[in-house]
């Protein structure tokens, strides 16, 4: 029988952990580059290379932005120094206080909320004008309820721009892809770490404590979007880092990006 877990409450430890050990989307912007947003020199991403283009934003001195699922005081402090009025919320109070140090070290106003991704409750319908949401809807099981509440709390004309796993990741051993080089088709489509793995592997994924993923479908993603109510202006699909250790990443476009605009 598999384990029952509360995904949410999992997850939220498993960050906090993952800020302890250093990962790289726990990393906070440095100094240097905080000053160069002030400049107007700066980028942010949604995926692990591949910068947003300039062209995907709304105008940012004084936009309100939330970045959804975003803490680790990356985004959220490059666009509050580019001129924007931020909010960040995320799942872990430890990704937010990445945010908050960031925010205190260079004297920028950034609001920190702790809630769940699919439950925007806190904030009023029609409350932002970007809505930025870079990888993570992984750690959600349902997509929809996202792209939901995304739509209700932008403004008409809003935009959202999102990055997400290519559902065929989660086709191969990725375990076994790193350690040998070998490519094997391993589990069907949808995945989850907690419905797809043998009770042995997800004790050590436990054990380990490291976040529990999900695979959605393009039809949750890209349709799911569109079901809300959004229209999709702008796609591109990214990798990983030259030198990634995952054999599939040479094969395949693991991440796409989209930005949709609330009509």
């Amino acid at each position: 029988m598999k384990q029952q877990i509360n995904i949410r409450a999992y997850n939220r430890e498993a960050w906090n952990r993952q800020v302890a050990e250093g990962n790289q989307w726990t990393v906070p912007v440095s100094p240097e580059g905080i000053a160069a947003a002030r400049r107007g020199d700066w980028h942010i991403r949604l995926t692990p290379s591949r910068p947003v283009p300039r062209e995907w934003y709304p105008p940012l001195l004084g936009c309100e932005v939330l970045c959804l699922a975003s803490g680790g005081g990356q985004q959220g402090p490059i666009l509050a120094a580019a001129g924007a009025s931020v909010t960040v919320l995320d799942n872990s109070p430890r990704q937010l206080a990445q945010d908050r140090l960031v925010a205190e070290r260079e004297g920028i106003a950034i609001r920190t909320v702790e809630g769940d991704m699919a439950d925007l409750h806190v904030f009023a319908a029609e409350s932002f004008d970007l809505i930025v949401h870079p990888v993570s809807n992984v750690f959600a099981p349902d997509v929809r309820p996202v792209w939901r509440e995304a739509y209700r709390v932008l403004r008409h004309a809003g935009v959202l721009m999102a990055g997400f796993m290519n559902p065929d990741w989660y086709l191969f051993d990725h375990e076994l892809g790193e350690r040998t080089g070998e490519i094997k088709v391993a589990y069907p489509l949808p995945y989850s770490d907690v419905g797809s793995l043998s009770p042995a592997q997800l004790e050590e994924y436990i054990r380990q404590g490291w976040p529990l993923e999900h695979s959605h479908s393009l039809e949750s993603q890209i349709g799911g979007q569109l079901e809300a109510g959004l229209v999709l202006t702008h796609l591109f699909e990214d990798r990983y880092p030259a030198g990634d250790a995952n054999p599939m990443a040479e094969y395949m476009f693991p991440f796409i990006a989209t930005r949709a605009v609330k009509p």
